[in-house]
């Protein structure tokens, strides 16, 4: 993962190790010259059910009444729709139909850039029996800052999440190796199965040749 800031790599645990989808907060403070990755997940309700969908960004700016529409997704397109973001907004989301991850980053930050960002992803689920249209939108307060403000509450966050990067590496090891003991024992057992049955079998054969010998 390129990018520094803390949500993103959040982004980054959820893309590699692909345990569940987690519904993470944006960070809402970016510095001016800078990178920002401006965040939006939606988790599905059941993993397990298909569905389609799209992603839009609006943004207002603090003197503005109305959303302007600024970003569009749909799988594989990306369209940036304003001029003021033109080739500024890099889509960092999931790359299929099933979008739950509607992350965008934004280069060369500016003070301008200051303002209410909304995502509203546009879902279909597709159930056996009909389909289900939801629509689910969400706001983020954007600060520009001309330089970082590290926070405490972000720092012992970021210090977490390395810790929860650990454990579960350490969680996906001890896994592992259980699993590989059960399959060993398992395999075992059969081996030992085998070798009492093939034991049995030349038993009786050597009583069914002592018998004929006998006769």
């Amino acid at each position: 993962c390129r990018y520094s800031h803390i949500s993103y790599n959040i982004l980054c645990l959820i893309f590699f190790y692909d345990y569940s989808c987690a519904e993470v907060d944006s960070m809402t403070e970016a510095v001016a010259g800078e990178g920002f990755l401006l965040n939006c997940i939606s988790c599905k309700k059941r993993e397990e059910v298909s569905a389609r969908a799209t992603l839009d960004w609006h943004f207002k700016r603090p003197d503005d009444h109305e959303f302007t529409q600024i970003f569009h997704y749909k799988h594989p397109k990306a369209e940036v729709l304003h001029e003021d973001f033109s080739d500024r907004l890099q889509w960092q989301g999931t790359l299929n139909d099933d979008i739950q991850i509607g992350a965008v980053f934004i280069q060369n930050v500016t003070f301008n850039d200051s303002g209410t960002y909304r995502c509203t992803f546009s879902r279909t689920l597709l159930l056996p029996l009909q389909l289900e249209n939801v629509v689910v939108e969400k706001e983020v307060e954007l600060t520009v800052v001309a330089a970082a403000n590290r926070e405490l509450t972000a720092v012992i966050s970021e210090i977490v999440m390395y810790v929860l990067i650990v454990v579960l590496q350490l969680w996906l090891i001890l896994v592992m190796v259980y699993c590989y003991k059960k399959i060993w024992n398992e395999h075992e057992a059969r081996e030992a199965k085998k070798a009492l049955e093939a034991e049995g079998s030349l038993l009786e054969s050597k009583d069914h040749c002592d018998g004929m010998q006998a006769e």
